[in-house]
């Protein structure tokens, strides 16, 4: 993940900062309790797309 792109991407929902989740290739927003894909090196921004975060995760430190 391109870190410049990193740091200009929000949360569609809440727009609050994005964490990039290596293991799973995905962009973590903590605030709206969202991941968002990251498919053929694209992040996929779309509310109907992202997936729920378990409790545990939310609670998660950055990584």
């Amino acid at each position: 993940m391109d870190p410049k792109l990193l740091d200009i991407l929000v949360c569609p929902v809440s727009k609050a900062p994005l964490e990039w989740n290596r293991e799973t290739n995905e962009l973590v927003c903590r605030a709206s309790g969202l991941a968002y894909p990251i498919r053929d090196d694209i992040p996929v921004m779309l509310e109907s797309e992202a997936r729920t975060l378990s409790a545990e995760e939310r609670l998660k430190e950055s990584q």
